[in-house]
Order: structure tokens, then sequence, then C-alpha cells
């Protein structure tokens, strides 16, 4: 239930960090409710974490600059209270995972923020039980946190902050490294916390699909303003002046505004789930020529990808896994006889729920980690044989925190960092540097560390981008970047594969495992359970459950419309492919 009176507040707020002229924050005003479920939206750069460090105190009590207005935090101006005061009503999850953990063990986690807030002992222990059950993780409790996968600290970053019962959760990409059953799992917990406790969330997100599932209202920011403010219905019918802001919709809201488009439907508000847009087009579909079950129907009308390089059938492998184990001292966690292979032009996507063993298997790729048993050979080299610097040669990689691969005061110097390592001559190496970074569109004087968290994952991709090795290795490539750069991230990718490099990707966005993974290989609890074409893995129900992974949107749609409509549908994979098919049925009419 909400109340009459706003648990948060901005009033004209205006904040510009140190001595920058460009505001990050640009007279935003907006009330939120006791109650409210909030989504927040758009493009890198935009303002969302602004936002969210206004509305938890951070801003002004943390971060230097020039705030006007006024932010009011339970009837109370945020520049009059102590952080602390703040944080008793509003707990945040900040993007850095890393710099928000204090303990070395879970559990110490938890117990750090109770015992600093005064809570008496003797309810501790029912408090972090709960927390820890809530998020998820209680076989995580003894757990070192550097043993940990991204999403495993996301979620006890998420149980230390319920430890503290707040009044109003604010979230920055919570579910950022997060596969799609965990994120599902943390949003159900968000959602239960705000109808049964009240518990007021703000969550800035990039899953789209996510938020229209479980939010009340959205918010979409552009250059620090507030672009649009409504119900999911409301925000997602603007679908094209979204994606002129760097915003994605859901695929099955793309699936009826496009054929809102195509004059095939009247315009309205858009479809913002698969039983939607199912029940829509079975709807605009019934009693049609050729729409029965089991009758013979046209090939759908799928958009292929770009087919990579032919290297011939006698192509080797420039990666290859044969029954390799491996397991972290002292630790339960283990990978045990992974086989798998990649070839010079193939984009293979290692997909599976948090804690299976992908970045595990990543280590191990790139030299990081050294096999217990079995063999991996990258580019003809033995990694338990290889040094890691000669390794380095032959495979970029891009890790799931770009902050760990940023050292240098410049984007350009950044850049072209990894070229003079190697040996590039300083201005071959600068030039080279600069072409990559302005096809990624980033400002090459600007200190890496003052750009926003999605333009920093592209700094660091564009350092791997232009080593071109032999293999480009990548976990979580998109994790944290609005739908522009996720975009222009993949189709830089996808060129460095038709010019022969493999790729290896780690990836929980299953739209973009759909859209540009040739294969896929599949993991769970350390193994791989099944590899192929993405198209094939996807479409199997039985291995999708057992992985616990849950298909793109359109893929579950096309094989729901088969099985009920026409299997004309059947292996479709991308929006085009629904709309054109069902244009072809209509029209032929």
């Amino acid at each position: 239930m909400t109340s009459d009176s706003p648990i948060i507040r901005l009033e004209d707020v205006s904040f510009s960090y140190g001595g920058s002229d460009h505001p990050a924050l640009d007279h935003a005003s907006l009330d939120i409710a006791s109650g409210e479920f909030v989504g927040v939206i758009g493009p890198s750069g935009a303002g969302k974490s602004t936002l969210a460090a206004v509305m938890s105190g951070a801003i002004p009590h943390h971060y230097r600059g020039q705030l006007f207005g006024a932010a009011l935090v339970d009837g109370r101006d945020t520049c009059e209270v102590t952080l602390t005061d703040i944080s008793r009503i509003v707990g945040s999850v900040n993007q850095d995972i890393d710099a928000q953990m204090v303990a070395s063990v879970t559990e110490d986690e938890l117990l750090f923020g109770l015992e600093n807030f005064g809570v008496p002992h003797e309810e501790i222990p029912a408090r972090v039980a709960e927390a820890l059950e809530t998020a998820g993780i209680a076989d995580l409790r003894e757990r070192e946190i550097a043993t940990l996968s991204g999403g495993q600290k996301q979620k006890v970053a998420i149980a230390a902050i319920l430890a503290l019962a707040p009044r109003v959760l604010v979230l920055d990409e919570p579910t950022a490294a997060l596969d799609p059953v965990s994120s599902s799992a943390v949003f159900d917990t968000l959602r239960e916390l705000n109808a049964s406790a009240g518990i007021t969330v703000v969550v800035i997100e990039q899953k789209v699909a996510l938020l229209c599932e479980h939010c009340d209202r959205i918010l979409v920011m552009d250059e620090g303003r507030l672009a649009f403010d409504g119900t999911p219905r409301e925000v997602f019918s603007h679908g094209r002046e979204l994606r002129a802001l760097g915003v994605d919709s859901p695929r099955v809201a793309r699936v009826s505004n496009s054929l809102a488009e195509h004059g095939i439907i009247a315009p309205g508000a858009p479809c913002l789930s698969v039983a939607e847009a199912r029940d829509l087009i079975a709807g605009l579909l019934r009693g049609r020529s050729g729409v029965r079950a089991g009758e013979k129907n046209p090939a759908p009308a799928t958009a292929a990808k770009p087919e990579a390089p032919d290297a011939g059938p006698a192509a080797e492998p420039v990666v290859r896994f044969h029954d390799v184990s491996f397991a972290y001292p002292g630790s339960r966690a283990t990978v045990e006889h992974l086989s798998f292979e990649a070839r010079p032009g193939e984009i293979v996507s290692v997909i599976g729920q948090n804690g299976a063993g992908k970045t595990t298997l990543t280590k191990l790729l790139n030299g990081l980690l050294k096999p217990a048993s079995g063999e991996v050979v990258v580019a003809g080299l033995r990694t338990s044989d290889a040094p890691t610097s000669r390794l380095a040669a032959h495979v970029a990689t891009l890790f799931q925190n770009p902050d760990r691969q940023l050292c240098k005061d410049t984007v350009l110097d950044e850049v072209a960092f990894g070229l003079e390592l190697t040996g590039v001559p300083a201005d071959e190496a600068r030039e080279r540097a600069r072409a990559v970074a302005e096809r990624f569109g980033l400002p090459l004087d600007a200190a890496p560390f003052s750009l926003s968290r999605g333009q920093r994952q592209m700094v660091a991709l564009a350092s791997v981008v232009v080593m071109e090795p032999d293999v480009i290795l990548l976990d979580e490539p998109t994790s944290g970047l609005d739908y522009r750069e996720c975009m222009t991230v993949m189709e830089t990718v996808r060129e460095m594969a038709a010019r022969g490099c493999a790729v290896v990707m780690v990836c929980h966005d299953m739209e973009v495992v759909s859209d540009f993974a040739e294969r896929c290989v599949v993991m769970a609890e350390g193994r791989i359970l099944a590899q192929g074409p993405a198209s094939d893995v996807f479409a199997d129900e039985a291995l999708m459950a057992r992985a616990g992974i849950e298909p793109p949107q359109v893929v579950r749609l096309a094989g729901e419309l088969a099985r009920t409509v026409s299997p004309a549908f059947a292996g479709i994979t991308q929006v085009s492919g629904i709309v054109d098919t069902v244009e072809e049925m209509v029209r032929r009419d």
C-alpha cells in the first residue's frame, strides 16, 4: 500500500561532480511514495547512479560536488541529517560490489552492518539466518568471499542490506552479474519484501523484461533528466524513442510495436510478457488459412546470423579442453571433466547459473589456473607448461570487473598499454589505440575512472580488441552496458570473429547469446551438460530446466506459437522472424 506522503522527494535537484561544469543530475524532480516498486533505466552516463546516490544520501555526504535543490528522505533534508541517520531508512547496493565488501567471510559481512548499527546481540542470529535464506545463499554462510563468483558476491551484498531491515531499498544494477534464474529470484525477493513488508524498492536495471514483470513504475533518464515516467506499458509504448536514447525494450514489446508499425495491428499498449504476445498473435491469426496444428506451413522467416568465415572442415581448433578438472584448495568449488573446442571465426558462449564453473573455465583457458588433470591447449600451447605472459600474446581477456584492468591516466594510454607491453612501438600503439577507441566512441583524453561503469567496460574491451589476438575471452562483456553500447561491443566482437579470431564468451544475457553466438556450452555444477548450436540448445526445454537457464523471450514465444498456432514459427530466434511470419500469414489471406 502507498501512502500520500512520499518516502523520497527530489525538488529540482542538480548535481555536478568535483569541478565538472556538466551536471550529472539536471533539475530532477520526483516523488516516490512509500511502498512503490520503481525501476530506473537509461543509457550509460544518463545519471542513474547519481540519482541512486542522492536517494541514499551518498550525495552530499560521500561524493564531492555542487548540489542544488533539495533531497528529502522521510521528510528530512539529506543535507541536514547524518549519513548514518539516512542509512537507517535507506539501504543501498552499489554497482561495485567488491568496493562494498568489508569482510573476508560471508557471515562476517552480514555481522559487520548489524553490529555497527547497534542491533541487540540476541536479534543478530535470527536476522543473519533470515537474510541469507531470503537471498538464497544459506549454503555460502561460511565461504570465503574471495572464492565466490561475481553473482554470488552480489547476493551477499543484498543479504547484508536486508539484514538491516531498511524501509527503502535502492539497488544499482543488482543483477548485472547474475544468471537469468538468479536474477528472477532476486526480483521475486524484492517483490515479496515490497508486498509483504511494505519496503519501498528503487532499482536501476538494464534487464527491462524483469522490470516489466515486477515494477509498478519506470523512470527513464537521459543526460541527467527524466525523459519518461510512467507504468511499464506507458513507457515501453515509446519503443522507437527509447531506442534513440540507447535503451532497449523487452523483445515481446518490440514484437507488438513492430506489428503496429507494419500496420498489422492498431497502435496501442505493447505486450510485456510472452503469454501476452502469444495470445495477441494467436487471436490475430485465428481462423486464417493454414493456421491449424500439424498443417505444413512456409518455412519460418528467421533472421540468420552472419556466417563466420569458411575456415574449412580441417580447421584446427585454437582452443581445446580435454577432460579438464580443477579444485580450489580448501573449497568445494570444482570443475570436472571439461571437454570442448573453439575454432577460428567462432563465437562460443558458455552459459549456466552462477557457481556453475564458468569463471573457473575462463581462468583455465587463459592460464591463470592450471588444470589438476586433463589438458588445455591454446594456439598450440599447453597452458600447464606455457608461462601466462606467453599465453597473453595469444589470448586477450576481458574480466567481469573492468576496474581490475584499468591503470592509466587517459583512455588513449589505457588502450595502447597492452600493445606497448608486447613491444609495439609507442607511435604505432597509440595510432592503433586511437582508431579502436574512436570506433567505440570513447573520449581519448578522459581519465578512465572518471567514466561511468558502462564506459569503463568499453575502455577495457577496447584494450582487448586492439591486441588482435587469436582468442578473445569475454567474461560478461555486456554487464553494465546500455543497449547502444551492448550492440557496439557485440558487433565489434562479431567483426573480430569474422577476421578469424576465436571468441569464447561467458554471458548471462540470453538475448545477446541468441543474437550473436553460433554455439553454446551449457554448464551446471562444474560440468558441461551439453554443447551445440545456440538455437538447438535453447529449444531443449529439459536441458534448460536442468541447467537453470531461462531461454530468450523470442525463443520461448516462437516455441509456444509453433505448438499452439502454426509450425511455421518453429526455430525462430529473432523479433524480425516473428513479425515477418505473422505478416506473411496475414497478407496471404
